[in-house]
């Protein structure tokens, strides 16, 4: 039966730590310890945790058969009732872990509170955090997969769709609308390999570690790590609640993910625009203007910008939030949430949007030919003739190609093959009819035909590598 004294035992406190207290906690103070708002998305966690750590407890002869179903028993209905919305969390019980660990005691009594042996909120969280972060990492590489196959899609529709490749923003090279895709999905894959890799580094369970010294009780720390999916025990008991750079390194990989969601998203406005005109949105993923009827504006991929500032912002608060902190655990520790779910959760949004934007994007062949009439982005390829044809060093024939490129300029040629022979040999009597005339942007494609490069048919070749790889993914073999 719960002690009807405990509240006594307590001080005149009514914190569940209030024992060695004689008064009750300054109201700002009070404000600024709770965390529930926030930590009570680890709910899952933590009742999971807790059902490991008592069935270790009574492996290990702490428990008793009986006590340990009661406690089973009250943890899955705690886990029902919050999963319904019919729980109720106090403020005043500051976290998760106290609002469980009471709702516990009130339905099972003093067995509730036996819980709690040997166990630290300090050992409790890290080890929720991690489980949780498992967890939203394989619902973020789900997704990550997802866009891949948006992209490839995209691509093998496009194959062959010429379009100017930039540097600089100027008109370089042509590629295609495909290899401009591809070039998305291998970054997209890093990502993808980035947050596998980070897994390692979540693959050892804090829990058992303690406040900071470790357990007094005879409990198996590697059996308990296995009971919850962890394929070993963090081997230093302060490291164990102390460390963040799981956290870190999640944030971080999110980051550079955001980054090249950033820089898709900023295709896509540019490519939408009026001057460019290269794609034209789905009404479903665009809106329109308060006051101009015309207008479709891109501003789902223009909040993937910035939701990637934000999530940056949430990378420099994690990491100065740790960078001083003397070991072991301290409370400035309890901002590590705020920033570690915000971080999933907006760059979850941030995927699912641009996806559904380039889904329902459509590219406009003509305008993206047409983009490769101006600018002499054939240019690379009398460079290279020269070479080739005449065993020119490549600065001898940047240098005779860009001047041919300036007198193309002054006789208000668009392409190098409209500069008539003569004005062309005056710079030098190497150049050709022939070669002028071979200097288009089909031609250009076709001949680079490297590995990687972005000849169509070398970029559908890739584009059926990838199809075979995401097949592979589907099946759960190894690449």
């Amino acid at each position: 039966m719960k002690d009807e004294n405990t509240s006594q035992k307590r001080g005149n406190t009514t914190n569940i730590w209030g024992g060695r207290f004689d008064s009750s906690t300054e109201k700002a103070t009070q404000e600024i310890n709770i965390s529930i708002a926030i930590d009570q998305k680890l709910y899952q966690e933590d009742i999971n945790g807790s059902i490991a750590y008592a069935e270790e407890l009574q492996e290990s002869g702490v428990l008793s058969e009986k006590q340990l179903d009661n406690i089973k028993n009250g943890l899955e209905k705690i886990r029902i009732e919050i999963g319904s919305g019919k729980f109720q969390f106090k403020e005043k019980l500051e976290d998760i872990h106290m609002n469980i660990e009471a709702r516990l005691t009130e339905l099972i009594g003093d067995d509730g509170e036996r819980l709690h042996i040997g166990r630290s909120r300090n050992d409790q969280v890290a080890t929720d955090m991690r489980l949780w972060m498992r967890k939203a990492s394989l619902e973020l590489q789900k997704q990550i997969i997802l866009m891949q196959k948006t992209l490839l899609l995209k691509a093998e529709q496009h194959v062959d769709w010429i379009m100017p490749g930039f540097t600089h923003l100027q008109c370089a090279q042509p590629i295609t609308f495909a290899h401009h895709c591809l070039a998305y999905y291998e970054m997209l894959d890093r990502d993808l390999e980035r947050l596998k890799d980070a897994e390692k580094r979540c693959e050892q369970s804090p829990l058992g570690a303690g406040a900071l010294a470790g357990s007094p009780l005879p409990i198996d720390r590697k059996r308990l790590a296995k009971r919850l999916g962890f394929k070993d025990a963090m081997q230093n008991s302060i490291d164990a609640v102390s460390a963040r750079d799981f956290i870190i390194e999640f944030i971080a990989n999110i980051a550079i993910l955001a980054t090249h969601l950033s820089r898709l998203a900023e295709d896509i406005i540019l490519w939408a625009s009026t001057p460019f005109g290269f794609v034209k949105l789905s009404h479903k993923t665009s809106t329109g203007s308060s006051l101009m009827p015309q207008k479709q504006n891109p501003d789902g991929a223009e909040l993937v910008r910035a939701k990637a500032a934000r999530i940056y912002g949430n990378l420099i608060t994690i990491l100065c939030v740790m960078k001083a902190l003397p070991l072991a655990y301290a409370k400035d520790m309890q901002e590590d949430k705020a920033v570690m779910f915000d971080s999933f959760e907006q760059i979850l949004l941030a995927i699912k949007a641009l996806d559904a934007t380039l889904e329902g994007l459509m590219p406009n062949r003509e305008k993206m030919r047409a983009a490769l009439d101006t600018g002499f982005p054939e240019a690379t390829d009398l460079a290279d003739w020269f070479v080739q044809k005449h065993q020119m060093t490549f600065r001898h024939a940047h240098e005779i190609t860009g001047k041919i490129v300036k007198r193309a300029e002054q006789c208000a040629c668009s392409k190098l093959k409209e500069l008539p022979i003569n004005e062309a040999k005056k710079i030098s009597p190497l150049v050709t009819q022939e070669a002028l005339e071979g200097l288009t942007v089909e031609k250009s494609l076709e001949r680079r035909n490297a590995l990687g490069a972005s000849a169509p048919q070398k970029v559908a070749q890739q584009i059926e590598k990838l199809k075979q790889k995401q097949k592979h993914r589907q099946n759960g073999k190894a690449e």
